[in-house]
């Protein structure tokens, strides 16, 4: 049996710092628990004989362990796994690894994380991408802890985010930028504008095995989407008419390349990566600065809602797993107020004197149920 011991300083006085000493096979073991407290010094030589009974090997020192180690730890857990998009992770960890390396995993606490959160803030990130980094920490720590490289996990406070972007497209906006993107993009902005699907990982890998127009659907397997979940979408006749004019122009650069090309959406047969300054320029030019292509995901689930169909349904449209993610994209605008406004016009008739309401409504293009009648001006009594 071992026991719990603080060795004297040069002072005299004992270390603050408990440390145990137990046996294996005979052979006395002293090592430093890292903490001051009675209780936790306790339970980690309870681990060690514990370990030392049913003969599992003995981990070394804790407190030897670096930030490295428990990082490269998480990087195997994910590709391993596949809980997390291994490309995020990499990218939350670059912003860890400059700050963090060469620390002893035992020596990141409260403090030094205060410190990360002030540099990263000091460095311009927003809260929320901080969060995000800081998410990461405390599962790398957890996974630490979890494998006996570390004796507890430091408590971590997230920021304060600001509200969820509230962002999306109405009709006129989306005919707007759609004319100052390259042909090419056209396709690919309609039709996210049309089911919602994220564009960077699930409208841009598109291939034509996953557009079944016998089947009238267009799918996304299992595993490649960010729930891992499988999903498909209806080609009702403006997405089919879409795919039909995309296929025929892929057909045709086939011909004039003599190759087959996958991709559904694709720049002149090769396949499209990124195109931020494209949109970037176009929302310019069409005085629609500062939107991101995320708001087409905001404006799907409430064009789909809007249309009548079943929330449930949606859901399964659009890939949101949960209600509280799902009812912060199902956004009210300012023209679903107005309609609201004229659909109430006369119900309170006779209760005050008559007033003029400027009630101009603004021509949303549903593509499930088509454009929204107009009305110009509408006295209300």
């Amino acid at each position: 049996m071992g026991y719990l011991y603080r060795p004297k300083l040069r002072s005299g006085k004992p270390a603050s710092i408990w440390w145990v000493k137990y046996y294996v096979n005979g052979r006395p073991i002293r090592e430093s628990t890292g903490t001051e407290k009675e209780t936790e010094a306790k339970r980690f030589l309870k681990v060690r004989e514990g370990r030392v009974a049913m003969g599992q090997p003995i981990l070394r020192r804790a407190d030897r362990i670096r930030y490295e180690e428990a990082a490269e730890d998480l990087r195997r857990f994910y590709e391993s796994s596949g809980r997390r998009s291994l490309r995020e992770a990499k990218i939350r960890l670059a912003h860890l690894d400059r700050f963090f390396r060469h620390y002893r995993l035992a020596a990141i606490d409260h403090a030094t994380i205060t410190r990360y959160v002030v540099a990263r803030q000091e460095a311009g990130a927003a809260n929320a991408t901080i969060n995000r980094e800081l998410g990461i920490l405390g599962r790398m720590l957890r996974l630490a802890y979890e494998g006996g490289k570390l004796f507890r996990v430091p408590p971590i406070k997230l920021l304060r985010e600001p509200a969820p972007r509230q962002g999306f497209f109405e009709e006129e906006a989306f005919r707007a930028v759609l004319r100052h993107l390259p042909g090419a993009l056209q396709a690919v902005v309609t039709f996210a504008y049309i089911t919602g699907w994220r564009i960077q990982s699930e409208i841009l890998p598109l291939t034509w095995a996953q557009v079944q127009f016998a089947g009238g659907v267009v799918r996304l397997e299992p595993g490649t989407t960010k729930n891992r979940e499988g999903r498909t979408f209806p080609l009702f006749p403006e997405l089919r008419a879409l795919l039909e004019r995309q296929r025929t122009l892929t057909r045709e650069i086939q011909l004039e390349q003599d190759r087959i090309i996958p991709w559904v959406f694709h720049r002149h047969g090769k396949p499209i990566r990124s195109f931020r300054k494209s949109w970037a320029t176009a929302c310019r030019l069409a005085g629609q600065p500062g939107r991101i292509p995320h708001d087409f995901r905001r404006t799907a689930v409430r064009n789909v809602v809007r249309a009548g169909i079943p929330e449930r349904v949606a859901m399964q449209l659009s890939g949101h797993k949960t209600r509280s993610v799902f009812e912060r994209y199902n956004i009210v605008s300012e023209g679903d107020l107005r309609e609201a406004g004229r659909k109430l016009t006369g119900t309170f008739s006779g209760t005050s004197a008559p007033m003029a309401v400027d009630s101009q409504i603004i021509t949303v293009q549903n593509p499930w149920q088509g454009p929204v009648a107009q009305a110009d001006r509408a006295e209300v009594s």
